[in-house]
């Protein structure tokens, strides 16, 4: 009897251990589909909550959200936007200014489970060769973007947005996008570790610049605590964010301040020793 009680006490500690070690995870699966989800109502079901794509939407056919980056491509290229286009960027600019850009990339961006796959198989497969791009190619490509709309006097980058494309496909059917969904996966899998997140997406450049004041922050607040097992940097999706606020280098603050953090909580999840927790850029608090 007391046997089987001790199993069924380890059976769910297992259980809320794995919960624990998921739970940041699971919250942004749940973000991501359901805002999919309230896209996917109006053409499959009739139901037009959300009209539009992620680049340009109407709520309840009063709340119109426009993506600032591609706005700012259009107005480049040479286009006149529509004062709702433009109340519709405002509203997502101040949100993002507030909460932190790189949010949108781990929250709302669809291509982040294609990534987050690929950095799961690598792991999994114990796949370590590969080199990425410079973390700066992602900006040069930002500006590359911005350039071709005005020369083309287009949105160019808009053809081959991977976010766009497949945020569409979800919605419209794939095609031919499915090809490039697969590619960029393959590419983060087989040849460099977060290459496309981390390295070369210029949306996440752009969304990047309007976190750098933003409120939420992750604090390694009990960073004497860690036992350097190194799992919050082999989930960290910019694990060069870490180490400041971890291991104090350069920062007296225990607070991640790079803009390069996508509050994605992953390392909150994976810590055994509790080092990490949602903060604000203003709590300066520490064990150390």
């Amino acid at each position: 009897m007391s046997t089987l009680a001790n199993t069924s006490c380890a059976n769910t500690s297992l259980a809320r251990s794995w919960l624990m070690r998921h739970r940041w995870l699971l919250l942004r699966r749940l973000s991501q589909l359901g805002i999919l989800g309230l896209f996917l109502a109006g053409p499959w079901f009739g139901l037009w909550i959300v009209k539009g794509n992620l680049t340009s939407s109407l709520t309840l056919d009063v709340l119109p959200l426009t993506d600032p980056y591609v706005l700012l491509q259009s107005v480049l290229a040479g286009q006149t936007p529509y004062s709702t286009a433009l109340i519709g960027a405002a509203i997502v600019v101040a949100f993002y200014l507030l909460v932190g850009g790189r949010v949108f990339c781990a929250w709302v961006c669809p291509v982040n489970a294609v990534t987050d796959a690929a950095a799961w198989g690598r792991r999994r497969l114990g796949i370590k060769s590969g080199r990425a791009p410079d973390v700066r190619t992602r900006t040069w490509l930002l500006v590359g973007t911005l350039i071709a709309a005005a020369a083309t006097s287009s949105l160019a980058w808009e053809w081959v947005n991977p976010v766009s494309m497949l945020h569409r496909g979800l919605i419209f059917g794939l095609g031919a996008g499915g090809l490039l969904i697969l590619g960029i996966f393959l590419y983060d899998l087989l040849v460099a570790s977060r290459g496309w997140c981390g390295h070369l997406c210029p949306m996440g450049a752009f969304y990047g610049l309007l976190g750098r004041l933003a409120l939420p922050r992750i604090s390694a607040n009990k960073r004497s605590q860690c036992d350097d097992c190194m799992d919050c940097f082999a989930v960290c999706p910019e694990p060069q964010v870490i180490r400041p606020a971890l291991k104090g280098h350069g920062e007296v603050t225990p607070i991640i301040r790079s803009s390069d953090c996508t509050l994605c909580g992953r390392c909150i999840d994976v810590c055994n020793k509790d080092v990490f927790r949602l903060a604000v850029r203003y709590d300066q608090r520490s064990d150390t």
